[in-house]
């Protein structure tokens, strides 16, 4: 006996392909699948297993990322003298056209804003308990190396508001909330977000989208099985895989890193970001000045648009305060 295994000519083909599935690290009941179908199915399929392995390296870079800046602010050797900041904000939500009631909450002060999109029979109360259980950050002294662990303790706060506003039974069902907040400390920003609320940076003429939605849509796109065009116009493109609530994924992303003077960040909730173009988002950023005459004039946009959901808006400008 040898040890070895002969295999017929026919069996050859399928060994060698378990085999580069397994050096794929494809687990071993997605390779029985891939191995049960023609070829054409099974690219598709290694191809979508490929896009998930991408996309969840790319969320450890960001966590890896998010980890060497918090700790390298707790060591004082690293961690240069910076100016600090400060911002100017608005905030504003409107129900919209078709709503009969508004779901949405958004907050804009100091040091802390916010937007969460409720859903369900208490989708009101749960995204103004998200928001509400926040609040005390605007007055709480937080050391800058200290953010991630109170950004933890915050959120399951949020959670646990989230949960008790559901309560038990059929009125819990379906409530929950979107949740996407920025927190302040001198030229240092936190930001956490769970849901498909977005924030949105306009930094030196050019805007970028700083938020990754939490939608089963983004999810097929992120897999390779939709194309960002596909995405838009799907009909379960509001479906989240993730938000605060009952029977819920609620992991947060959480995200550390400078901010900088002449910054514009805005927050809002996707009865924004599904009827406004992005082009028109960032004229409108580009062009006016004033935050409260950008909310204003954000909403006026998804409302000339059919005003179909809710629509939240917080727009905050960074400025260097005297010293």
């Amino acid at each position: 006996m040898t040890g070895y295994r002969l295999y017929a000519p026919d069996q050859l083909d399928q060994a060698r392909l378990v085999a580069w599935l397994r050096r794929l690290g494809m687990p071993l009941a997605r390779i029985q699948h891939v191995c049960a179908l023609d070829a054409g199915p099974a690219g598709q399929e290694v191809r979508a297993f490929w896009a998930q392995v991408e996309a969840d390296t790319a969320a450890r870079r960001d966590l890896a990322t998010f980890l060497i800046d918090h700790l390298s602010r707790k060591d004082p050797a690293m961690s240069p003298t910076a100016k600090s900041l400060g911002i100017r904000y608005a905030a504003l939500s409107d129900k919209g056209l078709v709503r009969e009631s508004n779901q949405d909450t958004a907050y804009a002060g100091s040091r802390l804003l916010a937007v969460a999109d409720g859903c369900g029979s208490q989708g009101a109360p749960a995204s103004a308990a998200a928001i509400d259980a926040l609040k005390p950050l605007e007055t709480d002294s937080i050391p800058a190396g200290n953010l991630l662990n109170v950004l933890e303790d915050v959120i399951e706060q949020a959670k646990q508001a989230v949960h008790d506003v559901a309560g038990t039974g059929s009125a819990s069902e379906g409530t929950g909330t979107t949740l996407t907040a920025m927190l302040w400390t001198g030229s240092q920003l936190a930001l956490v977000h769970i849901g498909d609320s977005r924030v949105y940076l306009l930094r030196g003429g050019a805007l970028f989208q700083i938020t990754h939605d939490h939608t089963m849509v983004q999810s097929m796109v992120d897999e390779g099985r939709l194309s960002p065009e596909e995405a838009a116009s799907h009909p379960q493109r509001s479906l989240l895989v993730r938000a605060l609530g009952p029977g819920t994924d609620t992991t947060p992303d959480m995200l550390l890193h400078d901010a900088q003077g002449e910054d514009r960040y805005l927050l809002c909730s996707d009865g924004l970001s599904t009827v406004v173009p992005t082009h028109e988002v960032h004229r409108v950023l580009s062009e006016i000045s004033e935050p409260e005459q950008a909310v204003r004039e954000l909403i006026a946009l998804a409302n000339a648009s059919g005003g179909p959901d809710n629509v939240s808006c917080v727009v905050a400008d960074v400025m260097e305060l005297q010293q």
